[in-house]
């Protein structure tokens, strides 16, 4: 299994968290629309993840919604904690998404479907996520890959250089993923 360290908060502010990115010289590698749709899982969460490539000059509409990338099935386990953790994951890719949606969802349980744009950048192993989630709203996520170049010690610490430069407190963070807190909502 991959491992990363997360942390996830509300950040009403994205304009602010893009000035801080830009400052740091963390490019945006990516802009997308993404559907995960998130299936009953023994153990941990299981989720599809189909996405489309949003181009920055153009409008959703212009574009058609984006141009699909390759769908990934994801299964992760990760402690529900309002502080930076840990994170063990398995991605694989998985083609059709629309089809294996049909047939994972005519043999599993669908907890919730969570659409969300998302923009990634990248900033010294970090993937910085600034997502507007359909009926939750506008959160950061970040999540640092621990990888033989310092493990899981160097991982948090470029976690928390992030965290101390945009500004995330105590107070904006959210041990819930997006799915826990969309069917807390219902």
């Amino acid at each position: 299994m991959s491992r990363n360290i997360e942390l996830k908060a509300r950040f009403p502010d994205l304009e602010a968290a893009r000035g801080v990115l830009r400052s740091l010289g963390a490019p945006l590698h990516a802009r997308e629309r993404q559907e995960d749709t998130y299936f009953r899982a023994v153990r941990g969460r299981l989720k599809l993840r189909r996405r489309w490539r949003i181009d920055p000059g153009a409008s959703r509409a212009a574009s058609g919604g984006g141009l699909e990338e390759p769908a990934q099935l994801i299964s992760y386990e990760r402690a529900d904690e309002a502080a930076a953790r840990p994170s063990e994951y398995l991605l694989a890719p998985a083609g059709e998404g629309e089809r294996l949606r049909q047939v994972l969802s005519s043999a599993l349980e669908v907890r919730v479907v969570v659409r969300k744009e998302r923009e990634v950048h990248i900033h010294e192993r970090v993937r910085i996520h600034l997502d507007r989630v359909e009926g939750l709203g506008a959160f950061l996520e970040l999540e640092a890959i621990v990888d033989e170049d310092g493990g899981e010690t160097a991982a948090r610490e470029r976690l928390e250089r992030l965290r101390a430069a945009l500004g995330i407190v105590p107070e904006m963070l959210i041990e819930a993923s997006y799915s826990d807190l969309l069917l807390g909502a219902r």
